[in-house]
């Protein structure tokens, strides 16, 4: 069994945040959350977050978004609190009286470094357990190695000593191997030599590497893409790591049969889930939990977030959030569908035409320049341009029904509530204000008014 222990105690102060560094989010996940998804599949018998600055937002937060990570594979999460951040040796030792009993292995993870590949995790874990070591690193060759404390080993990759980049000497810097700072101890053997750290350093901080003359034996693992140990100091190091993201989930939803027309002007959040023959178009965004149907064509130019988009859709320069799309539908051009709208299947949301808290039932249409509130359209209803649900009557908000077949001329106002049966029409420039029977022409309007021979005053026009 392996116990793990991720280090989240840091402020990041070249973060320039009052947020804590491990909560800035990359993509769907903050830092912490990334690092914890990491490590689950190798069903840790533990998971011990190490906190300190405002150790109760971190603590909060992953409690409050465990669920979106895998509920059922993580153990409960424990947060050990580390009062003075003095390293990470120090933050190690606070485990000391949670771990008396323990006699597996400790992963130690950072939760500044989000990159990691759950396979990465194994390969460092079962080639600890193959070699029975007492601790096993995992390293890296950087062609700038700039930054990283130099891992110095032997021919059979047993190390000799673990250097920090600002201790090393012009010499020792040549050396290429850096230290991920990603570690699996054997925890008795580990327990043992804590207390014996020393500060004898320039930050005067208890170095964990400084254990590693201390046990024997202990071998350094090379981790096969050098990516995924970058580390988050700074936020051009956050669009870094989030363009290093994106390059490997467009490149995966390509290799899985989705058309990207132009990847660089697209985002993709790793939560969002697409089907074959997708196709995205440039300067598109998905992100969120976010499904798009197989046959489906998003784009140019839009925002899918948190929705559902069935087969052979399209969606044409739109914001869809938190709303569902059913097969064979039409969003778009700039169309705007929220809060929990609901559209079906072989449908038309045209231009400029805005859905909120609306569902629109299959083959029913709604073109142009329309805004639908609170409402509720049966199949193969007919929205006139222009029409708009008045929903709000300035404190509680209304809803409106139209029934199937239903018709609304242009301009027409259905001040909810309000109901409309199934095959009425409204004709154009209606306020409808009450409900209206099956089978009826309702037409709420006042009469023209024709005055011949009428023209303004000289003196009433404007100079």
């Amino acid at each position: 069994m392996v116990a793990v222990a991720i280090l989240a105690a840091g402020r990041g102060t070249r973060m320039k945040s009052d947020l804590p560094k491990v909560l800035h989010q990359l993509g769907s996940y903050t830092l912490v959350e990334r690092v914890l998804k990491s490590c689950v599949s190798i069903q840790p018998s533990r998971i011990m977050v190490i906190v300190g600055y405002r150790g109760d937002l971190v603590q909060n937060s992953l409690l409050d978004n465990k669920n979106n990570i895998d509920n059922d594979n993580i153990p409960t999460l424990e947060f050990i609190e580390q009062t003075e951040q003095l390293g990470t040796g120090h933050a190690i030792q606070q485990l000391l009286p949670y771990l008396k009993e323990f006699s597996e292995d400790l992963l130690v993870l950072n939760g500044d470094v989000p990159l990691l590949r759950p396979e990465t995790l194994k390969q460092l874990i079962d080639s600890h357990k193959e070699n029975q070591n007492s601790a096993t690193i995992l390293s890296a060759n950087l062609p700038l190695p700039k930054g990283y404390g130099r891992v110095f080993c032997d021919t059979n990759n047993v190390v000799t000593q673990i250097v920090e980049d600002r201790d090393c000497t012009t010499a020792q810097k040549q050396n290429h191997r850096v230290n991920a700072g990603v570690y699996c101890f054997n925890w008795p053997a580990l327990a043992k030599i804590l207390p014996e750290l020393k500060a004898n350093n320039d930050q005067q901080e208890y170095y964990l590497t400084d254990v590693v003359p201390l046990l024997n034996p202990v071998m350094a693992v090379a981790v096969n893409d050098d990516q995924e140990i970058f580390g988050i100091n700074n936020r051009k190091h956050l669009a870094t790591a989030y363009e290093i993201l994106q390059t490997r989930l467009k490149d995966d939803w390509m290799e899985a049969g989705v058309t990207l027309i132009d990847p660089k002007s697209i985002t993709i959040d790793d939560t969002v889930l697409l089907e074959r023959d997708v196709i995205i178009e440039p300067q598109t965004h998905i992100r969120g939990w976010t499904v798009i149907g197989s046959g489906s064509r998003i784009g140019p130019g839009s925002l899918i977030e948190n929705s559902q988009i069935g087969k052979n859709s399209s969606v044409l320069y739109s914001v869809i959030s938190d709303s569902m799309v059913a097969d064979n539908t039409r969003i778009g051009p700039y169309a705007h569908l929220r809060g929990d709208s609901q559209v079906g299947s072989h449908c038309r949301i045209g231009n400029f035409v805005e859905l909120k808290k609306a569902q629109v039932g299959d083959r029913s249409n709604a073109a142009h320049l329309s805004y639908l509130g609170d409402a509720t359209l049966g199949e193969k209803v007919n929205v006139g341009a222009g029409t708009i649900t008045a929903n709000y009557d300035g404190v509680k908000k209304h809803k409106t029904k139209i029934g199937d077949r239903s018709k609304t001329g242009s301009n027409s106002v259905l001040v909810a509530p309000v109901t409309l049966g199934e095959d009425v029409t409204v004709a154009a420039g209606s306020v409808v204000t009450k409900n209206v029977e099956d089978d009826s022409l309702v037409i709420a309007r006042t009469p023209q008014t024709v005055r011949k021979g009428w023209r303004l005053k000289q003196s009433d026009i404007s100079t």
